[in-house]
C-alpha cells in the first residue's frame, strides 16, 4: 500500500465510527457490555450481584488499515519496521516503512532535538503547572503541579522514562511558548527531509503526531549526533529530588539494562492508536544500525522484534549476504 493511500485510510480514523467500522467493531461501539459475576450459594448475605463493564480495546491505526496482515521473513509483530545502516544508509530490512502512523512518545525524540539545538540552559529551573496535565488521555504522573526541576532533569525524564509532563513543560518554556515549539518541531522535520511527519504537541499523547519508519530513522540519525541525547535516552535509572521526596525513575526500554546489547540511543512509545513503538541506534555484528519498530501488538513484542532482528543480523544476514525487504 502506498504511503498516500495509507494516509487516506488513516485520516478517516479521526472519526471513531469510521475507525471501528473498518475494524469490524460494528455500530455498538460505545455500548458497555455487562458481565454477571458468579456468586457462591453460601454467600447469602449478598443482596445483589454487581455488573462489570467490559470496554473493548481500541484498535491501532495499523490494525484498522490491515498492516498486521503483512507477512515478513522475520515474523515480526510490528506492523511497520526498518533496519538501516547508519553509516551507509543501506536498508537491511523494510516492512511497511513508508506507512504513516501515530508515533506516541517517539515524539519526545524530536522534542529533545529541538530543545538541545536551541541551546536553552539546562540548569534553568522549570515548574510543572496545570497546563502540563494531560487532558487528552488523562495519563498520570508523579510530577505534581508545582514540581520544580531543571531543564536538564526534565529532558532526562522525558527521554528516559517518557515523562509526559516533563516533555510538555519543555515545550511550554520554549521562546514564544508551546505554539512556537510545535512550529520548531515541524520545521526541523522539514529540514531533515521528513516529508511524512507532522507534530501537533511535544509529548506524543495525540494520535495526530504521525510519521513513518523511514522518517523516524532519519530522526534517530540526527538525534544521535548529540551526546546529551545519547546519554540521557540510554540512562538506566535516575533519582530526582521533588521537595522532600526522592523519586526513582527507570528507563522504559528494558534492553538498556541488558549487557548483551550495545545501545547508543533509544526511545519507546505507546498509545492505543499507535501500538507499542521503539526506535534504537545499536551496534550489531560490527555495524552501527538504526532500528525502528512501529505498531507492535503485544506489551513485550517490540522487544521480541528487536531480538529477532539482532539474531538475524548476527547469524543469518552476514552469512547469507542477503537483504530482506517487505513493503506494501
Amino acid at each position: 500500500m502506498a504511503s498516500a493511500t495509507l494516509l487516506t485510510v488513516v485520516a478517516a480514523l479521526c472519526l471513531p465510527s469510521a475507525a471501528e467500522a473498518a475494524s469490524g467493531v460494528a455500530k455498538k461501539k460505545r455500548t458497555a457490555k455487562s458481565a454477571t459475576v458468579a456468586v457462591h450459594p453460601s454467600a447469602r448475605n449478598i443482596k445483589r450481584v454487581r455488573s462489570v463493564l467490559v470496554v473493548p480495546a481500541r484498535p491501532s491505526y495499523g490494525q484498522v488499515a490491515g498492516l498486521h496482515s503483512t507477512q515478513d521473513a522475520l515474523d515480526l509483530k510490528s506492523s511497520a519496521a526498518l533496519v538501516l545502516d547508519q553509516d551507509t544508509d543501506e536498508v537491511l530490512f523494510s516492512k511497511n516503512s513508508e506507512a504513516v502512523l501515530p508515533i506516541a512518545s517517539l515524539t519526545k525524540l524530536m522534542t529533545a532535538l529541538v530543545v538541545t539545538e536551541a541551546q536553552q540552559p539546562l540548569e534553568e529551573t522549570l515548574t510543572i503547572t496545570q497546563d502540563d496535565v494531560d487532558t487528552e488521555k488523562h495519563s498520570g504522573s508523579r510530577l505534581r503541579v508545582g514540581t520544580q526541576l531543571t531543564r536538564g532533569e526534565m529532558l532526562l525524564l522525558a527521554l528516559m522514562s517518557s515523562e509526559n509532563r516533563a516533555a510538555h513543560a519543555l515545550g511550554r518554556h520554549f521562546p514564544g511558548g508551546l505554539d512556537a515549539f510545535v512550529q520548531a518541531m515541524n520545521q526541523k522535520a522539514q529540514e531533515l527531509g521528513m516529508a511524512d511527519t507532522r507534530y501537533v504537541e511535544p509529548t506524543g499523547l495525540s494520535s495526530r503526531n504521525q510519521s513513518s519508519a523511514r522518517d523516524l530513522a532519519t530522526l534517530v540519525k540526527a538525534a544521535h549526533a548529540h551526546q546529551i541525547i545519547r546519554d540521557l535516552s540510554t540512562s538506566p535509572e535516575h533519582q530526582v529530588a521533588v521537595g522532600k521526596r526522592q523519586l526513582q525513575f527507570r528507563n522504559t526500554n528494558l534492553l538498556v539494562r541488558n549487557p548483551t546489547w550495545d545501545i547508543g540511543l533509544q526511545k519507546t512509545g505507546y498509545i492505543s492508536e499507535a501500538g507499542r513503538c521503539l526506535v534504537m541506534q545499536a551496534q550489531l555484528a560490527g555495524r552501527k544500525l538504526i532500528l525502528v519498530f512501529l505498531d507492535s501488538a503485544g506489551k513485550y513484542s517490540r522487544i521480541g522484534d528487536a531480538e529477532r532482528v539482532r539474531k538475524w543480523v548476527n547469524e543469518l544476514a552476514p552469512a547469507a549476504g542477503v537483504e530482506s525487504k517487505v513493503t506494501s
